[in-house]
């Protein structure tokens, strides 16, 4: 049998490098996708369709890649994701350049196939991690997501000027970029990727069984986790606190716009805003491991309600407190998505492992699409600043579930 733990660095490794590229991906067009719309439909009501489209597309590919993870591993489904992601970046490209609505709305959907294949690989992190190490397995993953994402959203007048110089829209230079990122991190899922973690662990716990043991799923410590309300408690974190970031991110571009900042300054707060999003990951998965699950959950909820206040108060001329705020949204998401995915990860027995996680999330995609559909809605209609406190009152919303579910469980 392999020797676990060797292969298990490697695979965070092969991990880490793909995610870079995917961040960079994925940062990209979430930083212009609402300026494209609105420039492509000449409304700022419909600012948040690209949000909701790729999310859309998201929980489709979401499913999907789980799916295809259960039947074939981790290494066939995430880089089949990332192969979709980049069909539908360049899809957003020619759209733009020959100024095709259909198309680019087409293309959004399939564009969300990277986005979520971005968040499946971290369980991929977490396939050989011992139960005490899986929050920080999961958080070596997302950190680095960092190095693409900060990079994306800062090379956006960049990539800018090369499409201008090639006869296309400059804002869609920025997804010819997620292109070619996602096409890169397929190619290095494909090629490195071996042997599949997810098989492997199957098969470590075949012959756990068959020496006696037990393939149950566990809590740190060895403890049996409940599957049915492990499940549900980290289903909820990772949605709401998925909602909160989308609707609000996907309207922060708009917002700083209508305020006269440039592309230059939206690409930095959104940069920020997606370092906070997985830069803390590496402290996360060890307050996670070490003082459990649920009150890293509660943690975030109270930092998406800071943001929320921060964002709706801020002066609009302020770019360092809207940079904080933006940062403060990632961090809640951070906090709410770290502790929801151990806590998942720990509930759920490697038999179903995949196919499970796959169905999570695609509830949170679709949870996040609904943020990003509305969010443009609410803001024509009441503004940056209502939008920004509803997100606050949501993340909070948190708590009373984590009481709820303390009353009727023992805490881990």
């Amino acid at each position: 049998m392999h020797d676990t733990r060797r292969l298990q660095r490697r695979t965070i490794r092969v991990l880490v490098v793909s995610q870079m590229l995917a961040g960079a991906g994925g940062a990209a067009g979430i930083t212009v996708g609402a300026l494209l719309a609105e420039d492509m439909l000449h409304s700022t009501r419909f600012s948040g369709l690209p949000a909701a489209l790729f999310t859309v597309g998201a929980a489709v590919a979401a499913l999907l890649v789980g799916r295809v993870s259960h039947r074939a591993g981790r290494r066939v489904g995430l880089s089949a994701g990332f192969a979709v992601g980049a069909i539908g970046a360049a899809g957003v490209v020619v759209a733009a350049f020959v100024d095709s609505v259909p198309l680019l709305l087409l293309s959004l959907v399939v564009y969300g196939s990277g986005i979520a294949t971005n968040l499946q690989a971290r369980y991929a992190g977490a396939d050989l991690a011992e139960p005490s190490h899986r929050g920080r397995a999961v958080s070596a993953v997302l950190v680095a997501t960092t190095v693409g994402a900060v990079l994306g959203p800062n090379l956006v007048d960049v990539m800018g000027d090369l499409a201008v110089s090639a006869g296309i829209p400059a804002l869609a230079g920025t997804f010819a970029l997620a292109a070619g990122a996602y096409g890169l991190a397929a190619l290095t899922l494909s090629l490195f990727l071996r042997p599949d973690p997810l098989l492997i662990a199957r098969a470590l716990a075949e012959q756990a069984t068959a020496h006696g043991g037990s393939s149950a799923a566990e809590a740190p410590g060895g403890r049996p986790r409940s599957v049915e309300g492990g499940i549900s408690l980290a289903a909820t974190a990772m949605v709401l606190s998925q909602v909160v970031m989308v609707a609000v991110m996907t309207m922060t571009p708009i917002h700083m716009r209508d305020h006269g900042h440039g592309l230059g300054a939206t690409g930095l707060v959104i940069a920020v805003h997606i370092a906070l999003m997985y830069l803390p990951s590496p402290l996360t998965g060890m307050l996670a491991d070490r003082y459990g699950r649920q009150p890293v959950i509660a943690a975030g909820g109270l930092v998406l309600l800071t943001s929320g206040l921060l964002a709706a108060s801020a002066p609009v001329e302020s770019m360092p407190l809207l940079t904080l705020a933006l940062a403060l949204l990632g961090l809640g998401w951070n906090l709410s998505f770290i502790g929801g995915t151990a806590l998942l990860t720990d509930a759920i027995p490697l038999e179903s492992r995949a196919r499970t996680q796959g169905n999570v999330d695609l509830v949170v995609a679709l949870a996040g699409a609904a943020g990003g559909l509305s969010s443009g809605v609410v803001v024509a209609g009441a503004g940056y600043a209502a939008l920004s406190v509803a997100g606050g009152i949501l993340g909070l919303m948190i708590l009373p579930v984590l009481l709820r579910a303390a009353r009727t469980a023992p805490a881990t």
